[in-house]
């Protein structure tokens, strides 16, 4: 196992941050919170205190790249999740690594490690 990360979870739908949740306490990984709304995840990665983000690219309806903006402008890493029929990520978060729902225990760790770079 990699070294245990805290990681900020913004996800609309409770269900999923709730596995998201169980599956990185599985593998060791502390959860710094959860967010629902992109204006609830501004405000939460002005606080800092985590090491990594896990953005639903969809919230509600509303895109998420303002909270990818800012994070990329902190130099905080992002994982873009998904349900896949959406558009291209702006070119400035195409980099980022993707996990596509429904998530895996198994994709979970590798995902972190490309966005963190280890």
């Amino acid at each position: 196992m990699t070294e245990p990360r805290s990681v900020l979870i913004v996800e609309d739908e409770s269900l999923i941050a709730m596995m998201l949740e169980d599956f990185l306490d599985s593998l060791g990984h502390r959860l710094a919170g959860t967010c629902d709304t992109v204006p609830d995840a501004l405000v939460r990665v002005e606080q800092g205190g985590f090491d990594v983000a896990i953005l639903d690219v969809n919230l509600n309806g509303q895109r998420v790249w303002p909270v990818a903006d800012r994070l990329a402008a902190l130099g905080i890493p992002y994982i873009l999740a998904t349900g896949g029929h959406i558009e291209p990520p702006p070119a400035e978060h195409a980099a980022a690594p993707v996990l596509t729902k429904p998530f895996t225990l198994d994709a979970i760790e590798p995902a972190l490690d490309a966005a963190c770079g280890g």
